[in-house]
């Protein structure tokens, strides 16, 4: 079994909307379809997205399968519109101080952590003779690394995300 943690493709900010209903941004399809073709992705995976818009739409372009929404793979849950000129400086925040908000409006990051890691090893429990695919968010997917590997969250790599893009983890990454 080896987990594919997919972080979406481009999205579209739009201004007023918090980003957990951001769309995607049509002109980063080729990025995704790009994922696509590369082989970078099992083929007869189980899937599963977070309920956000963005990573619902990424699925959809990557796949022809099934793909179960599990709403606890939903991002850092940050409910507010306000646009963040020093957003990664504000993340970084996050992750120094998990258990207080960074942002007005933001989840303390430990809670998130709470909700998407035990809903990853969910679905790995039930597909444990599997390839998974999950299909989600940078900072989210940051933290399960971190927690899979019993490593610290790396930081550098979640500023070197792109969108999409990649994370992998084997079954020899995993902590005991």
């Amino acid at each position: 079994m080896t987990l594919f943690l997919v972080r979406h493709g481009r999205s579209r900010p739009e201004g007023g909307r918090i980003p957990a209903a951001w769309e995607l941004d049509p002109a980063g399809f080729d990025d995704i379809w790009a994922l696509r073709e590369s082989g970078r992705l099992p083929l007869g995976a189980a899937w599963f997205c977070s309920p956000e818009p963005k990573a619902v739409g990424t699925a959809q372009l990557l796949t022809e399968g099934d793909v179960g929404i599990v709403e606890d793979l939903a991002e850092h849950r940050r409910e507010t519109a306000d646009w963040i000129d020093d957003f990664t400086d504000v993340v970084r925040r996050a992750f120094e101080h998990p258990t207080t908000s960074a942002y007005d409006g933001w989840e303390p990051l430990s809670a998130c952590r709470d909700r998407v890691v035990p809903a990853v090893r969910r679905i790995l429990d039930v597909h444990a003779h599997e390839d998974v695919v999950l299909v989600g968010h940078g900072t989210a997917w940051t933290l399960t690394v971190a927690e899979l590997t019993g490593r610290e969250p790396d930081l550098e790599r979640w500023a070197a995300l792109t969108m999409p893009d990649v994370l992998v983890v084997t079954p020899d990454m995993l902590a005991p």
